[in-house]
This record gives structure tokens, C-alpha cells and sequence, in this order.
């Protein structure tokens, strides 16, 4: 069951849905005496969190990427049409009157995944965090990436040898490329890459380059004349263009591309313009409809969809005829499809192709895919990426350097890594020594070794001389490149890999030279990326290159008690040290106090460490037990003040979000005229004045997402009793495991936390790259 703020399918959407009202859960009874809180109350009960409750106030779409999510799709993909495609919340003042959830946008790749709250109380305009010069680094690259693609002779083929309605929908494509059928409409700019910290400098984040009034005002004409809020107008116009106001008259469903808008309120903007023009069948909002249903796919982690779910998704917004609406969608361009691995399926039929299009029981295994030539392009990529890295690193042999390695399992990758271009390493915090032992191994043969982490977090245990993959690719950290543009290394080690979305793999994998070495390491139990795909799970289920699974357990009462987690155990562990405590709750109010007790009082005075190195892991933004009602309660506990800086004072433990699905966690220092500044594990940001409130939160409390790849030598994990529903084992495994010294868990979910590590996996994403991988590489021994 996903838990803490991740959507129900992969958890990406607004950082601030609410989850339902907290209730009562059983407390956790005949537990020995634990940590006792000033004021004689029992603060809780060490030992495991066998028969826990469910927990509460859970963002029910999920959190990744504003600081108000966590860092998203985490791993749960929707399980049907409904799950998958879910509706998200309207933009505050859009047409219809829908308010949308905080931070909810579609534009990014989860819902979890944004950099802001969407627009702004009132309807204003979010402003993006991205800062300029690293966005033209991030396109210059993605540039490179399609020049490349364009350059192969043998481009990765994408619905070769289909038949009947899959043979259409190809056919549709083909009459569209070939100029037969022109686009009819404006298609929304690509999202930049995910931008990048500065690692030595202080760092200010761009505010959106200044859009001429004359069209703001034009579009703010169209939209009041449609029933919308004018104060939508700088939003619309940045996402559709400076024409934004013509093409909205032309095609009102193009406000479904913003993010935000609901369908309903699209429909109800279009009626306002077009009155008896429109309706239900109308080809623009059929091909409006299928762009937003990907988008809101890829918010929960998916890069495709099935055509039977696209379909069924149609026909529940109404469109009398689903299947020639998807036929109009593709000849536009607004979507691509896809039957990758059609040509090994074995005793396919015309007949049974068909039937697969048509979402028949008996269908082939290869099912027809729609998908948005963004994520299309990026596992495509990818998969030739990865392919090259394999056929051109040259064997060699460092028998001696794993002969002198610190355990069996770093000489084991030490030797794999000899032989290969490409190495797949699985472990849990321990095992994090082996690919550095690697790195060390290769220094000393000469080579040129990076080691990148996902956080600051990540990094800054690693020790000197490490990197983070977002500073690696900003050429703000690591060795820089090379004349060719590529990173100026040998091998390249990235730790918390399960956390790399497909399109930061991408640019990642793109940048290395022919003959780099690439090991990707990390723990397959954890929430997946928050943006679209889930690169690491489908290179280990393609199996196309070696895999070296780590012998080293995490040490202490903490690893045995994840290590169970990881296998769908929840074990009594003994923790004579109070490394694990259970805190009983039975409502909403009782879990805010004893999580504030715990970490102001208890878990200093009784474990020795500080307020400042104990993180809070909740289910979600919002609810009476989410973030932000318990970083309000530790502000006034911890650090009181008017919160004269946008809402903030100096010594705020922040989260900052710079861009979808990275948080960087830190402190404030100061304000001023520039904006906002930070220190966020050592590294100084400045965020300017109009970006604090969209992408700066309270950081005393993060979801699980947010603190994916990141540990602190305390967590208390949150579990109020109305969240049941939404555990489940990565979310569990995730959030136990941020404690490096001490584990308290407010525990009103009675039973449901045992069920859910026993029996709820996380739901899966419909991806395309391990099709794509075993199509181009032999599968490894």
C-alpha cells in the first residue's frame, strides 16, 4: 500500500491534497516501557511496530515534487484505467470552479514531481525555479540526445509488424509524418530537464523570462470572455505561447494543457466560446483528452499507457466514439504508438493483434502502447544509451584490486565491472561501501572514477570528492567534460539509482563517452523516482548485463528490522538500546503532540541526538497529521517566530524544491533584497523573493518520497490511523530506514502496517524500456 503522500499510483500529484479525516487508531498494548517524555508521559515502547495501524492524512495523488511533495511517483503505478488516469484538482478560479490541490500540476513527470504549487492563490501564475544558464545546459544536452537519435542507422523500431487496429493506429502515425496530416494544434513546450544545484557558489533561481503584456492581455480577454479568471492569463500565455489568445479561440481545449485544468473545466471554457459548437465528440477535445490523460499518467510514473486503458478512460469522459478519437490523436500528433517486442512474440496472428488493440482477453503478449514523444524519445534513448555502453567498454582484467578489496561482495563488483560496460550493484545502506571500494580500486589503476549520489544528503556521506547527479550533469560538480561535450571519466558509480527518472537517465547515460563504465547501485526495495519511468527496476528485470547482489547486511536492531521489511516480514527486534520505539496513538491530535514530544524532548534527552539531526516521515502534505500541520506545530515548539521572511525565520529547517522531484533539505539564514537565502547541507542558495512561496516549505517533517536517498541520525515516522489504505511495503521500507542511530514510529494503524509489508507491493508502471533494452542487447549470463 503506498503510504505517506504518494499517489495511490505512483504518488505525484498536488503536494497538498488532503487526506481524509484522521481517526482513532488502536494503541499497541503490553508493550514494555520506552522512552519517557518530560512531564511523566509514556513517550513509547521499544521495540517493533508489529500490530500497527493504518495511517492518515495522506495525499491521496501523492507527493514528488513541490516542497510540498515528495519526490513522486514513488513506485506505486496505477492499477487500472480509473487508478492510472486519475483526475487531479482544478486550478483555483478555472473554469468551473474547481480548486485545485497545492501543487498540482501536470506538467511535470509526477504528481509529486513538481517544482511549484501550480498556480498561485487567486489564480496567479506559478513561477518555475529552474535557473536560466542550467536550463540551456539541460537543452543543449537534450539537443544532443536527438541529434544522435537522428544519426543511427538503425533507429529502435517502434511498432514494427503490427496488424489490424494496431496496423491503423501505426498507419495513422505514418500518413501524419509524411506531411499528410499537418498538426491542428499548438503543442505545449517541452518541460526542461530537472535543473541542478550549485555545489560552491550561491545559487538563485531564475524568475520565467517576461512575456509580452500585449498577448498576457489578450489571453486574459479570451479567458474572461470564456468564464475563466483573467489572472490565469501569464500561465496560459507561458505555456501556449505568445498566439495563446487566437489558439484558445480556435481550440478552447487547449487550456487542458495548462497545468492544472481540469476536463470538466475545459469543457465548460470551451462551451462559454464555442455554445452550440461543441460537444462531446468534438475531435479537439478528443485529442485535448488523450495528451491529458498521458500527462496525468506520467504523474503517477508511467511512460505509456495500454491502448484497452486510453480507451476505457475516453469512453469515461464521454467520447462517443473512443476509438476514432485516438485514431484523430495520433494523425495529429499529439500521441505515438507503440508495440515493442511484437517481433519475438511467438505465434502472433493478424487476428490476435487485432484482438490486442481491441483489449480482448485473448490478446498477444505484446500489448499496443500510447505514449508522449517526450518519454518516447527519452527510453529510446535511453535503451540505445545503455546499448552502447555495453558493446564498447573493452574487458580487462583487476584481478589483483579484488584481491585486495575490503569484503567478498566489492570484489565481486570489482571483477564484474572489469569485464563490463555496464554493472547493476543491489544492497541496502552497508552495501553503499562496495562502489566506493570500486572507485578506490580504479583510482589506483589509473583511471578516472565519479562517484554521484541523488541528494546532498546522499553526497555529503559519501565524503570528499563525491558528487550528486544533478551537479555532475550542471558541470558544477565532478570532472567537467571533455572536447566532445562528454563527461571527462572512466567509470561512473551512482548510488540511490532506484531515485533516477528516465529522463535524467537520459541526459546522464548521453553524456558518457564510447568505452565509459557505468554501475548503477542502489536498493530495489525502496519508493521509485519521482518522475516518469522506473529505470532501475527494468534494467534488473531485462537482465541485460551483470547484477551483483551484496552480502552485507545493515548492522543493528535497525537493519534487521528493514532487512524483514524488505521481504515482507514485519519482526519483533530486540533494540536494547532504544534504537526502536513504538509511540501508541489513537487520534490525530495525540500523534501531532507525541511526534512534537518526541522530537523536542524525548529522543535528545533519552538517545542523545539533537532536535536539528531528527527527521519527521509523514504519509503526506495534508490532513491533520500531513506536513504541514505537524511543521506547524514543531515551529512553535522548536523555533517560534512572526515568520517575517514569507512566512519564514532564521534557523527554519526548510525543504527546498529547485526543480520536479529533488528537495533539498537545509536551514535558513537570512533574507534580503535578492531573496530568501539557504543553507542546504552546506551548499547557499538564494531563492528569490516571488519563488519562496511556491518551491521553500518547513522541512521538519518531509514524506517519504522527499526523503528518499537521504538519512539522518534519527526519523520518526508517522502513521495516523486513517491511512490504511495507503501503506504499502516500499512506502514502509522507505521510511523505516531513514534512521541511521534511532527509529520512533507514532503508531495508530493497528494491523494494517503488518499487512501492508506482508501483501502490498507497489503497484506497477507501464514503462517501455526493458522491451527496448532486451530488443537491442544480448541478455547477460
Amino acid at each position: 500500500m503506498p503510504a505517506g503522500g504518494r499517489g495511490q499510483a505512483g504518488g505525484r500529484a498536488a503536494p497538498d491534497e488532503d487526506g481524509g479525516p484522521n481517526g482513532d487508531g488502536d494503541a499497541v498494548d503490553g508493550a514494555p516501557d520506552g522512552v519517557t517524555p518530560s512531564g511523566g508521559e509514556d513517550e513509547g515502547v521499544p521495540s517493533t511496530p508489529g500490530g500497527t495501524a493504518p495511517v492518515g492524512g495522506r495525499d491521496q495523488a501523492g507527493d514528488t515534487a513541490t516542497p510540498d511533495e515528495d519526490g513522486k511517483a514513488g513506485g506505486d503505478g496505477a492499477a487500472s484505467a480509473g487508478d492510472a488516469l486519475g483526475d487531479g484538482e482544478g486550478v483555483p478560479g478555472a473554469p468551473g470552479g474547481a480548486a485545485p490541490a497545492d501543487g498540482q500540476d501536470p506538467a511535470v513527470p509526477g504528481e509529486d514531481g513538481k517544482a511549484g504549487d501550480g498556480p498561485a492563490e487567486g489564480g496567479e501564475a506559478a513561477q518555475p525555479s529552474e535557473v536560466e544558464a542550467e536550463i540551456a545546459a539541460q537543452r543543449e544536452l537534450r539537443e544532443r540526445i536527438a541529434r544522435r537519435k537522428a544519426e543511427k542507422e538503425g533507429p529502435i523500431p517502434a511498432g514494427a509488424k503490427l496488424s489490424g487496429q494496431a496496423a491503423d493506429l501505426l498507419a495513422a502515425v505514418r500518413a501524419m509524418e509524411g506531411g499528410q496530416a499537418a498538426p491542428a494544434r499548438p503543442v505545449a513546450p517541452e518541460a526542461a530537464a530537472p535543473a541542478v544545484p550549485a555545489q560552491n557558489r550561491p545559487r538563485a533561481a531564475a524568475p520565467a523570462p517576461a512575456t509580452a503584456p500585449e498577448a498576457v492581455a489578450a489571453v486574459g480577454a479570451v479567458l474572461a470572455e470564456g468564464g475563466a479568471p483573467p489572472t490565469l492569463a501569464p500561465q496560459v500565455t507561458a505555456t501556449l505561447g505568445e498566439r495563446a489568445g487566437d489558439a484558445l479561440r480556435e481550440d478552447p481545449w487547449l487550456l487542458l494543457s495548462v497545468p492544472g485544468v481540469r476536463p470538466e473545466q475545459a469543457d465548460g471554457f470551451a462551451r462559454a466560446l464555442l455554445g452550440d459548437g461543441c460537444g462531446p465528440g468534438d475531435e479537439r477535445r478528443s485529442a485535448a483528452l488523450v495528451g491529458w490523460l498521458l500527462e496525468r499518467a506520467t504523474l503517477r510514473g508511467h511512460t505509456a499507457l495500454t491502448f484497452p486503458a486510453v480507451r476505457a478512460a475516453l469512453a469515461e469522459r464521454s467520447v462517443p466514439d473512443p476509438d476514432q478519437a485516438l485514431q484523430h490523436a495520433i494523425s495529429e500528433g499529439a500521441v505515438l504508438v507503440f508495440q515493442d517486442g511484437v517481433e519475438d512474440a511467438e505465434g502472433d496472428t493478424e487476428d490476435e493483434a487485432a484482438d490486442g488493440a481491441d483489449g480482448g482477453d485473448d490478446g498477444p503478449a505484446v500489448p499496443v502502447l500510447l505514449g508522449l514523444d517526450r518519454y518516447a524519445l527519452a527510453e529510446e534513448s535511453l535503451a540505445d544509451g545503455l546499448a552502447r555502453l555495453v558493446k564498447t567498454a573493452q574487458g580487462a582484467s583487476w584481478d589483483e584490486a579484488a584481491a585486495q578489496a575490503p569484503s567478498p561482495s566489492a570484489a565481486e563488483l570489482i571483477r564484474a565491472v572489469a569485464g563490463h560496460g555496464l554493472v547493476v550493484h543491489t544492497g541496502g545502506e552497508a552495501a553503499r561501501a562496495e562502489p566506493v571500494a570500486l572507485a578506490e580500486a580504479v583510482r589506483t589503476l589509473g583511471l578516472r572514477p565519479v562517484v554521484a549520489a541523488h541528494s546532498e544528503n546522499g553526497r555529503r556521506r559519501l565524503g570528499a570528492g563525491a558528487a550528486t547527479v544533478a551537479g555532475l550533469l550542471s558541470g558544477t560538480e565532478g570532472p567537467g567534460r571533455d572536447a566532445d561535450g562528454a563527461l571527462d571519466l572512466d567509470l561512473l558509480v551512482v548510488l540511490d539509482a532506484p531515485q533516477l527518472d528516465v529522463e535524467t537517465a537520459t541526459v546522464l547515460v548521453e553524456s558518457l563517452p564510447d568505452g565509459a563504465r557505468l554501475v548503477l547501485s542502489g536498493d530495489p526495495g525502496v519508493l521509485w523516482s519521482a518522475g516518469a519511468g522506473r529505470v532501475f527496476a527494468d534494467l534488473l528485470a531485462a537482465r541485460v548485463c551483470p547484477q551483483i547482489a551484496s552480502r552485507t547486511p545493515d548492522p543493528g536492531p535497525l537493519g534487521e528490522l528493514v532487512s524483514g521489511i524488505g521481504i515482507g516480514e514485519l519482526n519483533q527486534v530486540e533494540a536494547p538500546g532504544k534504537e526502536i520505539v513504538i509511540v501508541p496513538v489513537r487520534d490525530a491530535g495525540e500523534a501531532v503532540h507525541r511526534t512534537v514530544q518526541l522530537v523536542a524532548d524525548s529522543v535528545p534527552r533519552a538517545i542523545g541526538v539533537p532536535s536539528g539531526q531528527t527527521q519527521v516521515i509523514t504519509v503526506g502534505h495534508g490532513g491533520a497529521v500531513g506536513t504541514r500541520a505537524l511543521n506547524t506545530a514543531l515551529k512553535e515548539r522548536l523555533n517560534p517566530g512572526p515568520g517575517r521572511f514569507g512566512g519564514f525565520d532564521p534557523d527554519d529547517r526548510v525543504a527546498y524544491v529547485p526543480a520536479p522531484g529533488r528537495t533539498l533539505t537545509g536551514s535558513v539564514v537570512s533574507a534580503d533584497a535578492e531573496g530568501l537565502r539557504l543553507d542546504c547541507d552546506g551548499v547557499p542558495v538564494v531563492v528569490p523573493r516571488e519563488l519562496v512561496e511556491s518551491v521553500v516549505r518547513h522541512g521538519w517533517a518531509l514524506t517519504a518520497h522527499q526523503a528518499a536517498g537521504m538519512r539522518w541520525p534519527a526519523a520518526v515516522v508517522v502513521l495516523p490511523g486513517d491511512a490504511a489504505q495507503g501503506l504499502n511495503r516500499p512506502w514502509v521500507y522507505t521510511a523505516f530506514g531513514r534512521g541511521e542511530r534511532h527509529l520512533s514510529v507514532v503508531h495508530g494503524v493497528d494491523q494494517a502496517l503488518a499487512q501492508a509489508v506482508a501483501g502490498v507491493p507497489a503497484a506497477e508502471r507501464t514503462t517501455r524500456l526493458r522491451t527496448l533494452l532486451e530488443a537491442l542487447v544480448t541478455p547477460a549470463v
